[in-house]
């Protein structure tokens, strides 16, 4: 995984972080609800990430 798409997917996470704390302070189901949602976005998007390097790992592999 590159190091950009890492940090790119940790700052995602952090946003909706904040959004669904604001959210809960403020009352506001709808921003608490989307901030969940970016932070499950931003994991399914490391999964995927890790996957693809596990994928290329095992590649590499068999290469030896």
């Amino acid at each position: 995984m590159s190091a950009g798409d890492k940090a790119k997917n940790k700052g995602q996470e952090a946003k909706g972080q904040a959004k669904e704390t604001t959210g809960r302070v403020a009352g506001n189901r709808d921003l608490e609800a989307e901030g969940r949602r970016d932070q499950t976005k931003s994991k399914a998007k490391n999964a995927g990430e890790h996957a693809k390097d596990a994928a290329k790992d095992l590649k590499d592999g068999f290469k030896k």
